[in-house]
């Protein structure tokens, strides 16, 4: 936006976004406040808004809060209309807001100024492709899992307060032995009586743990097809399997033209270098903490297959070693060289039908 000469009669419109309903500022070319207005969530709300808009002036750009999340219906409808839409974070909660205080208004026109400062250029995915498809699945499996392993964790805490003599039985078995004997214990239907109970919650937990066994198989085929579809290459690459593909998938988002460089992707994922502060660290780099943690630690996960594993990476190591970094900042090196590999083998941009 910076670069964009406007004129007072240009219109940029910024939006703050709830579930129910947005509320929308309206600035010109300078500045200054044109109106305001709240608008339901829903697809004649966002008609009512882009009218509202377009009686105004020019509109030159939208500034969405939330454009993944409440936000991203809109950002969809506007897209869709040939509008550019820029997405904004959420307002300061501190320093800023302790003078201009906080409502919904305030954060519209927050936005807005956001836009018409250039502060902001992050351009929103899209969420209409292939992608957008792998990070629901990823949703489902990952939940999954997360459960998954819930039920384990509990199963085997509660095993601790099992009378000795099945303790005994149970305790030294593997896992997958465990569950499966567990899952076939009988219960008398007495469950005052605490073996009973234990015999009875034993059970569940595992049968519990089995049915999610499956279930996640489901979902990593579904994943493995999908990511399969998307990028071959990229699930190709030593070290990379379908679950590592789709976090970095998902973190570009379908539109992966927004990411115009292999820099900005390691920033996104958190991977570039950032130089250390002090005087005493002779121009070395320190671990970025910022950017989408998932993707960092897909990453992360690859790069451990490969100093292992990938003869290349192993000499890399060595060498490395040798010159003197430490274990963490060969991992920091390998985590960006393969974020340029991630970033040359993303697969094109998903097009957007444009309705006028």
């Amino acid at each position: 936006m910076a670069s964009i000469a406007l004129e007072r009669s240009d219109v940029i419109v910024g939006v703050d976004t709830h579930k129910d309903q947005h509320v929308a500022v309206a600035l010109d070319g300078f500045g200054g406040d044109l109106d305001d207005r709240v608008i339901v969530a829903t697809n004649d709300g966002y008609a009512e808004l882009r009218a509202w808009a377009l009686g105004l002036g020019r509109v030159v750009a939208f500034g969405v809060e939330g454009c993944g999340s409440y936000g991203i219906g809109l950002a969809r409808f506007l897209r869709r209309h040939g509008h550019k839409v820029i997405e904004v974070s959420r307002p300061p909660r501190k320093g800023e807001r302790r003078v201009a205080g906080k409502n919904d208004l305030i954060d519209a026109r927050h936005a807005a100024s956001e836009v018409l400062a250039g502060r902001v250029t992050a351009t929103p995915k899209t969420a209409s492709g292939s992608i957008e498809s792998i990070r629901l699945v990823k949703v489902v499996r990952d939940t999954a899992v997360k459960a998954h392993t819930t039920a384990m964790i509990t199963l085997k805490a509660t095993l601790v307060t099992a009378t000795d003599e099945l303790r005994g039985e149970l305790e030294p078995l593997s896992d997958f032995k465990l569950i499966t004997a567990c899952a076939a214990l009988a219960s008398n239907g007495d469950l005052t009586d605490p073996g009973d109970a234990m015999r009875h919650a034993l059970g569940a937990l595992a049968r519990r743990w089995l049915e999610l066994h499956e279930e996640i198989k489901i979902h990593s085929r579904q994943l493995k097809t999908l990511t399969s579809q998307a990028a071959p290459e990229l699930v190709e690459a030593f070290g990379i399997g379908p679950d590592i593909a789709g976090e970095l998938l998902v973190a570009a988002g379908d539109n992966t033209d927004r990411i115009r460089s292999d820099a900005a992707f390691a920033k996104l994922c958190g991977s570039c270098p950032i130089p250390a502060g002090s005087g005493r660290t002779n121009g070395r780099h320190r671990l970025n903490r910022g950017g989408n943690r998932q993707a960092n630690a897909a990453l992360y996960r690859c790069v451990i297959v490969r100093m292992r594993w990938h003869a290349p990476t192993v000499a890399y190591v060595e060498r490395r070693t040798a010159e003197g970094l430490s274990k963490k900042e060969i991992i920091r090196c390998l985590k960006r060289y393969v974020t340029r590999e991630v970033y040359a083998l993303l697969p094109a941009p998903t097009a957007i039908p444009v309705h006028q």
